[in-house]
């Protein structure tokens, strides 16, 4: 009796750790710069990625007919444009610090989730 809990609870201990092994896989997700993007651009081409960079001064474009959003991400002298199709908040804005997800492809970022950095402290706009 005591052999089958034995080997049930080594069972149950082993099940757990795989599921914490790979969760912690699944979810270590990198990101690469805007450097790097263009490093690798044939090996990345056509790959879903996942890139951090500022957003350039005067490089947001909204075009409100096809729900279009235009932008730059920069990395000291490397540029990436990024477009991405559907409704997005007017928060977006040059000199932001933003995480792009999406499929690279012919130097272009098609992004499908934008996430911007929320600043330390609120700054009313004026």
């Amino acid at each position: 009796m005591r052999k089958r809990f034995a080997i049930a609870g080594v069972l149950v201990v082993a099940a757990i750790a795989v599921l914490i092994y790979f969760g912690f896989q699944w979810g270590n997700v990198y990101y690469y710069t805007v450097a790097e993007i263009k490093e690798n651009s044939m090996s990345l081409s056509g790959k879903d990625v996942r890139v951090a960079g500022e957003v350039a001064n005067g490089t947001v474009e909204w075009e409100d007919e096809d729900v279009v959003l235009r932008f730059t991400l920069v990395e000291n002298d490397e540029r990436l444009d990024v477009v991405y199709y559907g409704v997005f908040s007017d928060v977006l804005q040059g000199g932001q610090d933003v995480v792009v997800e999406g499929i690279y492809n012919d130097g272009i970022l098609k992004a499908s989730t934008i996430m911007t950095k929320c600043p330390s402290k609120y700054v009313p706009r004026e």
